[in-house]
């Protein structure tokens, strides 16, 4: 069978030219463009047709916790939410805030912080010095009971990750960073439980996007993070149905902080039961799981003619994946998510 051929992009350029397409599609294990989104979507409207985003997720065996800031152009979204994993039960917590008040977001993924502040919710990334900053404070989080997140998550033991440049038609694209696997230290405070994240058991992960989307879209996104009996950490960041994924697809198996590529991933699941199994291969014939769910989260929002639908399934990955170099890594109850997201937006 022919390797699947995809163009990695090693040199700094800027990511887009003066009309706002992309200057080469592919992908990188670092962020090699400048994401000059003062060159995106002109017109109008382009304020409007610009996404950008952050979101984490903090992996510890008792829970998963994670936290987002958007912007979408005509709202600021940040929303918070914590699902447990022994007994499903997930609770979340939404802002909106509509224009001229933005939220700050980096330009980059590399440095800089983003905000979101008001009486009902906290929520403040930052980038210092190979460590990113997550927190969180919100007192009337689950009726009251609050939610606290102070976490700091290693980027130093994660030296490569998931970037792509993926064009869309015209001048929409999406440009995308996810590492997988970041060691955590800190606290997690939800209600009367607090947890103490350590490297040794608690992983986070980072989305960063940027972008001009269709209206109509639609995504499917599988996440991983965990560990093998020898220690090391093993991630899989498994995605598609968007854009021309003929120049790189967001697939990857993570292993030790170090990027091994994949090619086409098909998924393969029940879309009126999510809590079916998943099955996902690639057509290189190195990556054979299945994704066994246990919990269902369904997040919908209608704001009239914007409109999000995502279900997520969060369970235990079985299978086996093959390195780079050619070496088999059987994976056994890793822990993750899986998810299906159509938006118009």
């Amino acid at each position: 069978m022919t390797p699947w051929v995809q163009h990695e992009l090693t040199e700094p350029a800027p990511l887009l030219d003066v009309r706002g397409h992309l200057v080469c599609p592919g992908w990188s294990r670092r962020p090699v463009f400048d994401a000059n989104l003062e060159c995106a979507a002109p017109g109008l409207f382009r304020r409007w047709r610009v996404k950008r985003w952050d979101y984490y997720g903090i992996w510890t065996p008792e829970l998963f916790a994670a936290a987002s800031l958007a912007d979408l152009g005509y709202a600021g979204l940040a929303f918070v939410y914590v699902v447990d994993l022994g007994t499903g039960r997930h609770v979340e917590q939404t802002r909106i805030r509509l224009p001229p008040r933005r939220i700050d977001l980096p330009r980059s993924s590399e440095t800089g912080a983003g905000t979101f502040d008001d009486s009902r919710l906290s929520v403040r990334f930052a980038v210092k010095a190979g460590a990113r900053e997550v927190g969180v404070a919100a007192p009337s989080f689950d009726h009251g009971e609050g939610l606290f997140i102070d976490v700091v998550l290693d980027e130093v033991a994660t030296p490569e990750s998931m970037v792509i440049a993926t064009p869309m038609g015209g001048d929409r694209f999406y440009y995308n960073r996810k590492i997988n696997c970041l060691p955590a230290r800190g606290q997690i405070r939800w209600g009367d439980r607090s947890i103490d994240a350590t490297p040794n058991h608690t992983l986070g992960q980072l989305d960063w996007g940027r972008g001009v989307w269709p209206y109509r879209s639609h995504w499917i996104w599988a996440s991983a993070n965990g560990f093998l009996p020898d220690g090391r950490t093993i991630g899989l960041n498994l995605g598609g149905g968007f854009g021309d994924l003929s120049h790189a697809t967001e697939n990857a198996l993570i292993l030790g902080g170090r990027v091994h590529k994949l090619a086409h991933v098909d998924f393969e699941f029940d879309a009126t039961n999510y809590r079916a199994p998943w099955r996902c291969t690639d057509r290189d014939r190195r990556l054979a799981v299945t994704f066994v769910p246990q919990i269902e989260r369904v997040a919908k929002t209608n704001l009239g003619i914007i409109r999000s639908g995502v279900h997520q399934v969060f369970g235990r990955y079985h299978g086996a994946v093959v390195t780079d170099d050619g070496a088999r890594v059987e994976v056994n109850e890793l822990p993750g998510f899986a998810e299906e997201h159509h938006a118009r937006w």
